[in-house]
């Protein structure tokens, strides 16, 4: 019956076309126009309008056109179609809302499933541009297994192609799950909310009054729960910022990332770096200008820059290659390792590792944050996936200790026994078991239970200790990195060290993007 259905709304569609003299173009303009009237006093902006900022100028082609229903005879609540970003080819969905609230009905789902199925043969990104309020209800259990089949998709693509989703009006419902199955959403501000169930439903079970965007909006998913990689103000900043990422990826998991031609000398020394770490050694210090001045053009690519503040997981080029970057952010929390922050630097490991991407770890960690709370929280848990993040990774892997590296957040952080290519360590490095402090509490705890004057003996027992552990010369000596290198010379390290290991791992398809 739906194939009928289907078939009429087609022959009514062709009717149309024929008696207003119409094109194909004409179409998508009638359409836009009507969609328009909708979106744009809500402040937001059509099917069509965002595809043309995501996509090259005049590159997109539209799949499916007269393929609609019944309801919908012209035309159905998703667009679809393929475009070029920086001239590579990309295949895209976008959820029209002004057809049915964007509702996902069997029509819809098989549009989504036909463009993904394409990328797939392709080996290309998938973009899903997000704004549906759902299952659609006159359909049935109908909807629910076209959406079971678009997770599926999803999954199946999953370290295969990059997928990327951008968050431009509700998702709600089953709507979230294929969002979450992604490797990166973009949420835009004030009009794109995530939820599985919304404000009403939750006032009715538990009693709590709340927003749509206090429930699923950017500081909920942005900050709190992670969900989200990156916020953006507007439509138009969201498609710039997507195209700008796009910039680091490769097609598929059978290539490596387009290089680029820079100007940035690969043996460019930052002599800033040479005293940039303070005397004090608990005295923080901004670990982003250190990736800064050590990437080409001072430029890189945070990813879930407000959520776990504590650790940087960005894309940056050096010589022109793209690099994952993983590293501690001493600003915040000292830097420590928390269940968040492994979760979060997992997930870029283990992109990193599917898409070829090799990656450059920065430690100071004194640890992980100790607490009742984060022990029943699961740190256990989390810090295991980042371990397996690494251990796993079969892309070139350089690491540098900045200051910090103790105990066993430093081996979390890819030290050697993890299986780091490359490992060294700035003269400020301080590779140990434990911090000076709470190792001479353990070591002389019987010395400093009998002396007369405990904090005399106590700091000079941790001077002692910190001159003999509080630098890398025995980890030096040991093997346990490769050198101790002048803080202004990184930048040609990372650069030369990578080139050695730019023949390391093999493309193809290693394993999926498990949402961590």
């Amino acid at each position: 019956m739906l194939l009928l259905y289907i078939y009429i709304g087609q022959i009514y569609r062709l009717i149309i076309i024929r008696k207003l003299g119409m094109s194909e173009e004409n179409l998508a303009e009638v359409r836009n126009e009507k969609a328009k009237k909708i979106q744009h006093p809500k402040g937001k902006l059509t099917a069509y309008e965002r595809l043309n900022l995501l996509l090259d100028e005049g590159s997109f082609s539209e799949i499916d056109q007269h393929v609609t229903s019944e309801e919908n005879p012209d035309g159905e609540a998703v667009v679809t179609g393929t475009g070029t970003i920086h001239g590579r080819p990309v295949f895209v969905f976008s959820e029209d809302f002004s057809v049915m609230g964007g509702s996902l009905g069997e029509v819809v789902a098989k549009k989504i499933l036909k463009v993904m199925d394409h990328a797939l043969e392709a080996r290309a990104p998938i973009i899903g541009i997000k704004d549906s309020g759902g299952a659609r209800i006159q359909e049935g259990i109908s909807s629910l297994y076209g959406y079971a089949q678009i997770f599926r998709k999803n999954v199946e693509a999953s370290g295969k192609i990059p997928e990327i989703s951008v968050v431009v009006g509700p998702s709600a419902g089953g709507a979230v799950y294929s969002p979450a199955l992604t490797d990166f959403i973009f949420q835009v501000q004030d009009i794109g909310q995530l939820y599985v169930t919304g404000p009403a439903v939750v006032k009715t079970v538990t009693g709590e009054e709340v927003s749509y965007e206090e429930l699923g909006g950017v500081e909920a998913h942005g900050t709190k729960s992670g969900v989200s990689h990156k916020i953006c103000e507007s439509e138009e900043q969201a498609f710039e910022e997507i195209r700008y990422l796009m910039s680091f990826l490769p097609q598929s998991s059978s290539q490596k990332p387009p290089a680029f031609i820079t100007e940035d000398e690969s043996s460019r020394t930052i002599e800033s770096l040479d005293s940039f770490i303070p005397e004090n050694r608990n005295q923080p210090y901004d670990m982003a200008k250190i990736i800064s001045d050590i990437s080409d053009d001072g430029e890189h690519y945070p990813i879930q820059s407000n959520y776990a503040l504590n650790i940087i997981t960005t894309f940056a080029r050096v010589n022109g290659n793209t690099i994952g970057i993983v590293a501690n952010q001493p600003m915040e929390l000292a830097g420590v390792l928390d269940i968040k922050a492994s979760e979060k630097a997992a997930r870029l490991v283990r992109f990193c590792d599917a898409f070829n991407v090799p990656i450059l770890t920065l430690v100071d960690v004194p640890g992980f944050l100790p607490g009742v709370e984060q022990e029943h929280g699961g740190i256990i848990r989390s810090g295991a996936k980042l371990l397996y993040a690494y251990s796993e990774a079969t892309v070139p892997r350089v690491c540098v200790v900045i200051r910090k590296a103790y105990g066993g957040a430093y081996i979390v952080m890819d030290s050697i026994g993890l299986g780091a290519d490359k490992l060294f360590a700035w003269p400020s490095g301080e590779i140990a078991v434990m911090g000076a402090e709470g190792a001479v509490d353990i070591i002389h705890r019987r010395e400093l239970a009998a002396a007369d004057n405990k904090e005399e003996l106590k700091s000079k027992l941790v001077a002692e200790y910190n001159d003999k552990f509080s630098n890398p010369d025995i980890a030096a000596q040991l093997g346990l990195i490769d050198n101790i290198i002048k803080p202004s010379e990184t930048r040609k390290v990372v650069i030369d060290s990578f080139k050695d290991l730019v023949n390391k791992g093999e493309l193809g398809d290693k394993h999926g993007n498990i949402p961590l």
